[in-house]
């Protein structure tokens, strides 16, 4: 028996070694099979996640794409129906288009005392305030010569209206639309005026700056008339000028040629960057260019001028004015054409009115810069008012 079986466990011994060995053997293939499947698989799945991610940004950026285009072109409606809607509004609200001629709203320099014109730097000038009807009130500055500078420190207004009876010459200065009486550059003419020995007298229209009133041209043309006689009660025989800029050229021409109608004409008159008529300035302003070519122009924009009795007729007031006429304009004047200023001049010049006056024309090269608002810096401007 012990025969029988030492054979038997000799046999199973081999056997389970080798069944041992097989085993190993196998398991040992089959991981090397899973890591091998693993790799393959991660091998033939790399391509197709980068595919996957590629293809998610492409929509991704697809959609960002379509989504700028249909805020870009949402804004582009609505652009247009503005385009096309203003004009339909002011045509219905004309109030609209006078405002954007007098601009009295834009307050330029706003932080700014009008009381107190030597925080400009004119500490030889007075603010007093005058009122031309009932329930209107103007705000005005008189600046006096720069010689009387020290004299006139701490003196009160009563002192400045006598002073307008002094031998200097005086010069009434009618501003153009926007800002006040304080703006930058009237100040520094103001200046410039006041060193050549001039007293300036300046105003702020009805609804302008701390004036009070509704703005219109009949009204800033009564303003001005008076303050001119306001001038003239207190000046004696001292030669008085008016001096109008932009705007202000459309206030001088109504109010000289209503001095002369009534025989009380300045001794001259100076239109600085002027315009023939508001309705050739309205199509010539710069503001214009996007609808100047649109059909109904005429209608649409410079009918409502009309119809809000805003006229400013510089073209036809000139033929009216019986006194010397100094025109000054820059060639590179972007608000008032400088063909504006030249064509008024040729309407001028032949008009009997004139026949005994001198007119002069005195144009300012683009290379200098001087634009809209900058011929006070002229050093010519002296020796120009001597003429």
């Amino acid at each position: 028996m012990r025969k029988r079986t030492e054979p038997v466990a000799l046999e199973h011994e081999p056997c389970a070694a080798s069944g041992s060995s097989s085993s190993g053997s196998a398991a040992a293939v089959l991981d090397t099979d899973c890591s091998l499947k693993r790799k393959l698989c991660l091998a033939g799945k790399g391509p197709g996640e980068t595919r996957s991610a590629a293809d998610a940004d492409m929509k991704r950026a697809l959609g960002r794409r379509k989504g700028l285009w249909f805020r870009l072109r949402k804004i582009l409606l609505y652009v247009l129906g503005l385009y096309i809607a203003i004009p339909f509004l002011i045509k219905l609200c004309p109030g609209i288009q006078a405002k954007l001629i007098f601009l009295n709203f834009v307050r330029v320099p706003y932080f700014i005392d009008l009381k107190k014109p030597q925080d400009q730097g004119l500490n030889h000038t007075c603010n007093y305030y005058l009122q031309p009807e009932e329930d209107t009130t103007i705000g005005v500055w008189h600046t006096v010569p720069t010689i009387w500078w020290k004299t006139a420190q701490g003196k009160d207004q009563m002192w400045y209206e006598d002073a307008l009876a002094s031998s200097y010459p005086i010069i009434l200065y009618l501003h153009g639309n926007a800002g006040t009486r304080g703006g930058d550059h009237r100040v520094e003419l103001y200046k410039v005026l006041s060193s050549l020995g001039y007293h300036v007298v300046t105003f702020d229209y009805r609804g302008w700056g701390d004036s009070i009133g509704t703005p219109s041209e009949r009204g800033m043309t009564y303003d001005a008339l008076h303050v001119f006689d306001w001038i003239k009660a207190r000046s004696g025989d001292n030669p008085v000028y008016i001096w109008g800029h932009s705007l202000g050229t459309g206030v001088a021409t109504n109010l000289v040629r209503r001095l002369c109608e009534r025989e009380t004409p300045p001794d001259a008159l100076i239109l600085e960057s002027p315009f023939t008529n508001i309705r050739e300035e309205a199509k010539s302003h710069p503001f214009s260019v996007i609808y100047r070519y649109f059909p109904g122009f005429d209608w649409f924009f410079l009918d409502p001028i009309t119809s809000s009795g805003i006229k400013f007729a510089n073209d036809e007031n000139v033929k009216h004015i019986s006194c010397s006429l100094l025109i000054l304009h820059a060639e590179d004047d972007p608000v008032v054409p400088f063909q504006l200023g030249r064509k008024l001049y040729n309407i001028a010049a032949p008009s009997q009115s004139f026949r005994d006056f001198k007119v002069q024309f005195i144009p300012f090269h683009s290379d200098l810069g001087y634009r809209h608002k900058y011929i006070y810096k002229s050093p010519e401007l002296p020796r120009i008012l001597r003429i």
